[in-house]
C-alpha cells in the first residue's frame, strides 16, 4: 500500500492507503476523499479528479499526458501543479505523496 495525503477544502488533511497500480482518483474515490468524483471513470474527460499536486512531487509524476493537457485546458482554478488523478497511477515510489483537492 502506498500512503497518499488529500488536503481537503475546509483545510483538513485526508491520508490514505492506496492499492498500487490503480489510478490515484479510483484510490481516493474507494476512500471517499470530499471533493474527487472520478465522473467521467477515469477518462480524463471531466476534470472531476482535479488535484494539485504538492511542488516536491511534481517531477516524479511525470508530464501530463495530451488528454489530460486538453482537459485542464477548459478547466477552472488551473495552476502549475494541476493534474487529474485519474491520470496518475499509483505507485510505490508515490508514497508520501501529497495533493490538493481543486475546487468543485
Amino acid at each position: 500500500m502506498t500512503t497518499i495525503t488529500f488536503q481537503i477544502h475546509d483545510g483538513s488533511e485526508q491520508p490514505i492507503d492506496a492499492e498500487t497500480g490503480i489510478p490515484l482518483m479510483e484510490a481516493a474515490v474507494e476512500n471517499d476523499v470530499p471533493g474527487i468524483d472520478g465522473d467521467c471513470g477515469g477518462m480524463a474527460a471531466c476534470a472531476t479528479c482535479h488535484v494539485y499536486v504538492d511542488e516536491a512531487w511534481r517531477q516524479k509524476l511525470g508530464e501530463r499526458t495530451p488528454a489530460e493537457r486538453a482537459m485542464l485546458d477548459n478547466s477552472f482554478d488551473v495552476k502549475e501543479n494541476s493534474r487529474l488523478a485519474c491520470q496518475i497511477p499509483v505507485t510505490e515510489e508515490l508514497d508520501g505523496l501529497r495533493v490538493e483537492v481543486a475546487p468543485s
